[in-house]
C-alpha cells in the first residue's frame, strides 16, 4: 500500500477545505482513496498540521485502555477516536479493542519484537461456552450483523435489488468498526470480488452527467415525463441515448412518471338531436384546424365542483382554448366555442367531434357550428375510444397537474390551471411529434409548408 509523507496529507486537506474539490477526486488525483483523504481531513480538524508529523511514539497499556474507555463514553468511531488522540490508523484501536475484549488487559501490553520460538502443540484456544470471553465474541458478532443488515436493509428500500457491488460498499464502509474476513463471510462475497468493487469506489460515476440530466428534465416537467419523453428531450440537447438506458437510469434513480386517473361522465341521456359518428377514430389530421374533439370534466377542489371545457386540435393535440366554470351550464361550450372559433379562416374546413353529452345535442350548439360550416361529429354512446385523444388529455392533465400541486384555493387553482395549459401547449414534448410541443410542431410546419 503506498505510503503518503506528511506534506502531501496535507496539502489534500487544503485542496478539499477549499470547497472545490470532493475527497474522490482529490483522491484519484494523487493515488489514494476517498476513505484515506476523508481521514485525514478529520484527523486536521481535530490536531491541524501536527497531525501529520511523523511521530514514533510507542504506545502504552494505559494509553491505549484510555483511548478505548474514551470510544467507549463517548460512542465515537475509531476514525474520530483515532484523529484526536493522534493515532497513525483506525485499525490499530481495533486492533486494541478485539485483544482488550478476547484477552484483557494483558494483551494491550506491547509484545517484545522478534519472532518467537515455536511451541509445540500451542494453539490457539476456542472460549468456553458461556465463559465472558464467548459472550463477549458473541456481542461483537450480533453488533456487526446489525450493523450490516441495517446499512443493506437501507439500500434495498431505495432500489429493490442488491447487488455485489452494493455489498461491497457495506464492507468497506463497516471495515474499520470490524474484521473484513468475518463481513465478508457475512456478505457472502468473495475477497477478490470485494477488493475489485474497492477499486473502482474512487473512479468517477459511468454516468453521472446523464443522470444529472435526466434528473433534471424530470423535475423540471414535475415527474411528468416517463422515460420515452426524457430520451425524446436528451435528443433535443444534442445526446443521443437508447431509451432502454434512460429507462435503466430512470430506474435507479427511483424516478417514475405518475398514473393517470378516471374523468368524469357527463352523458343525461337524448336531449336533442344526436349526429353521426363521423370521425370514426381517425385521429389523425393532415394540417391545422382540420378536425377538434372536445369534452368536458370535473374537478372537485375546497368542497366545490369546477367544470372544464377544452377544444383539442387532433393535427398537434394543442389546446385551441377552454373554458371553467362553477356549473357545466351551456354557456361553459358557447364561451369555449368562441374562443376557438377565432383561430378559424375562411379556408378552413372543420369536424368537430364530441360524444353525446347534452351540451353538444342542444341546438344552440348546432346551430353555431352550423353557421360558421363546421361538420358536427358524435361518439357512439357509451363509447369511450370514440373520443380517446380527449380521454388522454383529461388523464394527462389530472396525473401531471391535478393531483401533483397544493392550491390554496379556487382561484390559485385557475391560475396554476392556465399555466399547465400554456406548459402543455408550449414546452411538453411529444414523441409523435418528433420530439417537439404541440406550438413547435404546428410553427415548424406552416414553416415547411
Amino acid at each position: 500500500m503506498t505510503k503518503f509523507s506528511g506534506d502531501v496529507k496535507l496539502a489534500a486537506v487544503q485542496r478539499y477545505l477549499e470547497g472545490v474539490e470532493s475527497y474522490s477526486s482529490i483522491a484519484a488525483s494523487i493515488g489514494a482513496s476517498a476513505y484515506m483523504v476523508r481521514n485525514w481531513v478529520l484527523q486536521y480538524e481535530h490536531q491541524g498540521e501536527e497531525a501529520f508529523v511523523k511521530s514514533y511514539t510507542s504506545y502504552s497499556a494505559q494509553f491505549k485502555l484510555d483511548v478505548l474507555n474514551y470510544m467507549n463514553t463517548y460512542g465515537t468511531s475509531p476514525n474520530e477516536t483515532a484523529a484526536i488522540f493522534r493515532i497513525t490508523s483506525p485499525g490499530l484501536i481495533r486492533k486494541w479493542r478485539m485483544q482488550f475484549q478476547s484477552q484483557g488487559i494483558d494483551a494491550l501490553i506491547s509484545k517484545k519484537k522478534g519472532r518467537p520460538a515455536m511451541k509445540k502443540g500451542h494453539k490457539k484456544g476456542t472460549p468456553v461456552e458461556g465463559s465472558v470471553e464467548a459472550l463477549q465474541e458473541e456481542l461483537e458478532r450480533l453488533r456487526m450483523e446489525n450493523a450490516y443488515f441495517k446499512k443493506v436493509e437501507c439500500l434495498s428500500s431505495k432500489q429493490g435489488k442488491i447487488t455485489k457491488q452494493d455489498k461491497a460498499q457495506v464492507v468497506f464502509e463497516l471495515r474499520t468498526e470490524f474484521p473484513i474476513k468475518a463481513l465478508l463471510k457475512l456478505a457472502g462475497i468473495p475477497r477478490s470480488t470485494y477488493y475489485y468493487y474497492v477499486k473502482t469506489f474512487s473512479r468517477p460515476e459511468k454516468h453521472a452527467e446523464l443522470k444529472t440530466l435526466i434528473q433534471a428534465i424530470y423535475h423540471e416537467h414535475k415527474g411528468r415525463y416517463g422515460y420515452r419523453r426524457i430520451k425524446d428531450e436528451l435528443k433535443n440537447l444534442g445526446h443521443q441515448v437508447n431509451h432502454k438506458k434512460v429507462q435503466r437510469l430512470m430506474k435507479q434513480l427511483g424516478l417514475k412518471s405518475m398514473v393517470r386517473m378516471k374523468k368524469y361522465r357527463s352523458y343525461k341521456g337524448e336531449v336533442g338531436k344526436v349526429a353521426p359518428n363521423i370521425l370514426d377514430r381517425n385521429f389523425h389530421a393532415d394540417k391545422p384546424n382540420q378536425k377538434w374533439v372536445t369534452d368536458i370534466t370535473e374537478f372537485k377542489l375546497f368542497g366545490e365542483k369546477l367544470y372544464l371545457s377544452p377544444m383539442l386540435d387532433l393535427f398537434n393535440g394543442e389546446i385551441v382554448a377552454y373554458t371553467i366554470d362553477s356549473k357545466p351550464r351551456y354557456s361553459l361550450v358557447s364561451t369555449m366555442l368562441d374562443q376557438a372559433f377565432k383561430r378559424l379562416t375562411d379556408e378552413d374546413q372543420l369536424l368537430i367531434h364530441s360524444d353525446q353529452g347534452w351540451h353538444y345535442q342542444m341546438s344552440k350548439y348546432q346551430q353555431a357550428l352550423k353557421e360558421k360550416n363546421i361538420t358536427q361529429s358524435m361518439s357512439r354512446k357509451g363509447n369511450c375510444y370514440d373520443n380517446a385523444v380527449m380521454e388522454n388529455f383529461f388523464g394527462i392533465l389530472k396525473s401531471e397537474f391535478l393531483y401533483m400541486q397544493e392550491f390554496e384555493n379556487i382561484e390559485h387553482f385557475k391560475q396554476e390551471l392556465a399555466k399547465y395549459i400554456d406548459y402543455y401547449n408550449n414546452k411538453r414534448i411529444k414523441a409523435k411529434l418528433k420530439g417537439l410541443s404541440p406550438v413547435q410542431y404546428r410553427t415548424q410546419t406552416l414553416l415547411a409548408a
